[in-house]
């Protein structure tokens, strides 16, 4: 049975290096935060454009506008210089605008060329084929990076709306505003939620280290899966110009199906009473699910969390990948070393 089980963890083992060359699925999908204390909201577009969609992305640190209709819309750079136009033909971007520099970076950090000036002729460049465009609008997020805005580093106790911003467009000629906030909201408190994670992992290492059989590590590796399907589904929709969302889904159920089987291989063995297989799947599903889990981790401490459904869901979904993956790492490995030694103690007692 031993040998059996070694050939099965072979397999898996294979099975986990794909994924790993493949890259975690994550939550946050375009490589931003998956979890934030700032939020960015929509509050309005004036005047209503149908078949135009404007979106806050990534708690405020995305401006995306996808223009379907056969009418141009320009966004102006920030000294009211030509910047973006996106239309029928796709997305124009100013070279000479200094916003076309300033917006590729979170923090406005990429220096802006010496011939850039906002009162030359644009110099249109095409950045896309496709009518939709995303960038880091300066004014929808907090810029200055670990440093917390005066209203919240006076009181952060409380949520607070850090700013209300606008951002001017024109669409066929007629001026149009869109407006949003940005509040910042304190983080859950830690004696409320790192209680929960310790447990988590501590249960999980436990049920391999000490239960009589291998049917409660089979529970937490089952947990496991679960979290990991619920962590797939919740994947937010990105950015339209980056993929689609049920691109993103699809992306992110594969690992998750991938938990999905090799779970089922370890909670078979454990109804078999086969306490070294299921503890070697335990170690196998508990890599997968950190792949899965880590990326996403700063959901667990903070305030928001993207995620396409209820945040708490989202929240859930993580700490499971994180505690109980890394719990079943080290539970499967004490089981698998303690039902070893009863295997063998068995084999000699039979030939004794």
């Amino acid at each position: 049975m031993i040998v059996a089980a070694g050939r099965v963890l072979v397999v898996l083992l294979g099975l986990l290096a794909v994924l790993a060359v493949a890259g975690p699925a994550r939550a946050h999908v375009g490589g931003g935060a998956a979890g934030s204390d700032f939020d960015g909201a929509l509050r309005s577009v004036s005047p209503d454009l149908p078949g135009v969609t404007v979106r806050v992305l990534e708690f405020g640190d995305q401006l995306e506008v996808v223009n379907r209709t056969g009418t141009e819309l320009e966004v102006p750079g920030y000294s009211g210089e030509p910047y973006l136009r996106i239309g029928p033909d796709g997305v124009w971007r100013n070279e000479l605008s200094p916003a076309t520099w300033l917006n590729l970076d979170r923090y406005g950090r990429t220096p802006v060329p010496d011939d850039v000036d906002v009162d030359a002729a644009p110099r249109w460049e095409q950045v896309s084929t496709q009518p939709m465009y995303a960038w880091h609008d300066h004014r929808t997020h907090w810029m200055t990076e670990g440093l917390l805005p005066p209203v919240v580093a006076a009181d952060p106790s409380r949520a607070h709306t850090v700013s209300e911003w606008t951002v001017p467009m024109t669409y066929g000629g007629t001026d149009v505003v869109v407006a949003g906030e940005l509040t910042w909201s304190p983080p859950p408190p830690a004696w409320l939620v790192w209680p929960v994670y310790v447990l988590l992992l501590a249960a999980t290492v436990l049920a391999g280290w000490w239960a009589r059989g291998p049917r409660p590590l089979a529970v937490a590796v089952a947990a496991g899966a679960a979290a990991a399907l619920v962590h797939a589904v919740t994947t937010p929709a990105p950015a339209a110009s980056v993929s689609s969302h049920l691109g993103a889904v699809v992306s992110a159920l594969l690992p998750a199906l991938l938990v999905l089987l090799v779970a089922a291989v370890g909670v078979r063995a454990a109804l078999h009473d086969r306490g070294v297989l299921t503890g070697l799947v335990a170690v196998v599903v508990g890599w997968l699910l950190l792949v899965q889990g880590l990326p996403d981790v700063d959901v667990l401490w903070t305030a928001h969390a993207l995620a396409a459904g209820p945040q708490l869901l989202a929240r859930a979904a993580v700490a499971v990948l994180v505690a109980v993956g890394l719990g079943l790492v080290v539970g499967g490995v004490g089981a698998a070393r303690r039902f070893r030694d009863v295997v063998r103690q068995e084999a000699a007692d039979s030939r004794g």
